[in-house]
């Protein structure tokens, strides 16, 4: 299985999906990681990226979806339908988790994030571009971290 834990910047992707990994005892991969030079100084300026930006960054994940041979969490926005339709790997079982918030903590989060290129000039780009998924486990960014996953474990039977 495959958990893709998604959503806008400072959703708290990365830090719900390494105490997820941890508990599965399981690698965690952060897709931000996976983004060009190219993509890191355009967002690194408050420029968003396009669908062109995304291509190589999303077969990037998905090649790395393809390669695992054992459970793994991915942090990853997947922001829109197009995106998960292409990283949703059958074989796989991709399980999408979508972390959802409120634009003002978001933009709180985002303002005092410390060393990430995605700045809170990117919110309202992003909150544009996200198509919200209808068939993912979704949680509010408001619960603790913890929660969200031992309710992630629970609703898997992990």
């Amino acid at each position: 299985m495959i958990f893709i834990i998604m959503g806008i910047s400072g959703a708290g992707k990365s830090t719900v999906g390494q105490i997820l990994a941890n508990k599965l005892d399981c690698s965690f991969y952060d897709a931000d990681d996976l983004h060009s030079s190219e993509n890191i100084e355009k967002m690194r300026k408050g420029t968003p990226l396009t669908d062109a930006d995304r291509e190589f960054w999303l077969r990037s994940i998905r090649d790395l979806i393809d390669g695992q041979k054992a459970t793994a969490v991915i942090a990853c926005s997947a922001l829109k339908r197009s995106y998960r339709d292409y990283l949703s790997v059958p074989e796989k079982e991709v399980v999408f988790i979508y972390l959802k918030g409120e634009p003002k903590i978001l933009r709180q989060r985002l303002a005092t994030r410390k060393g990430h290129y995605a700045g809170p000039e990117l919110l309202r780009s992003q909150i544009e571009t996200l198509e919200e998924p209808e068939n993912a486990l979704t949680f509010n960014i408001t619960d603790e971290p913890s929660v969200i996953v031992e309710s992630i474990l629970a609703k898997f039977d992990l």
